[in-house]
């Protein structure tokens, strides 16, 4: 049951990622490209940025996953949940084909599901793993010291 609560908060923090990063993608192209490399044009492009819509929802929603992740890092290995965020990449995918109209290729979608099964056998292998023994003495107290 614990580890369904992680999963279901994996998810909704794989949502806003995803979200996040497609409106950072979507205000990317609405402000443009660097023409040249100059200290006025890269000062137009953070103006431009810093007043995109889409860019501060991006920032929004990412800093927001950033807070699930956190969460989830203060309760478990990080060898567990940081491979299983790379179930981002399918809710990714997702939202790029659905909400910015992206082609995505059948040979992207191979590498998807490379990550999937991947991410799978990270989370079998934590429910393989042996249950974590609990050591009953304070941090750094050793037996027979006072």
């Amino acid at each position: 049951m614990y580890m369904l609560k992680l999963i279901v908060i994996l998810l909704i923090g794989l949502v806003l990622e995803a979200v996040g990063v497609v409106l950072l993608s979507q205000g990317l192209h609405e402000i443009g490209e660097i023409k040249r490399v100059s200290a006025s044009e890269i000062s137009r492009i953070v103006v431009r940025g810093a007043c995109n819509r889409h860019i501060l929802a991006g920032v929004a929603f990412e800093a927001a996953f950033f807070g699930v992740l956190l969460y989830l890092l203060s309760q478990r290995d990080v060898s567990l949940i940081w491979p299983l965020t790379s179930l981002g990449f399918v809710i990714t995918a997702l939202a790029a084909r659905f909400i910015r109209h992206e082609n995505v290729t059948a040979l992207r979608w191979s590498g998807v599901v490379l990550i999937v099964i991947g991410a799978m056998i990270v989370a079998w292998s934590e429910k393989k793993a042996p249950a974590p023994v609990q050591n009953s003495a304070a941090p750094g107290a050793t037996e027979g010291s006072q």
